[in-house]
């Protein structure tokens, strides 16, 4: 079975596919309404300096997220990683 850790957790260059993401809260809906679902494809881009925000690849776009929103989404490394 693969690994499953925070996104907030990734290290950068990893892809892995989001499995779980908060259900309710302020970060539910922007999370939902910029294609952050689970079963979605996702790699780390990079992070800023001192860790936040992080830069991620999802949906053929970069997005950018706080580490406290990428702390509640829940994902699974993709094989060979």
């Amino acid at each position: 079975m693969a690994s499953t850790l925070k996104l907030s957790q990734l290290p950068v260059g990893a892809r892995a596919t989001i499995r779980e993401f908060p259900g309710h809260g302020p970060a539910f809906l922007r999370l939902r309404e910029m294609g952050v679902l689970p079963g979605t494809a996702i790699t780390l881009m990079r992070t800023a300096p001192l860790g936040d925000p992080l830069e991620v690849r999802v949906r053929g776009y970069n997005l950018t997220l706080r580490k406290s929103e990428a702390e509640h989404v829940v994902v699974e490394l993709a094989g060979g990683q």
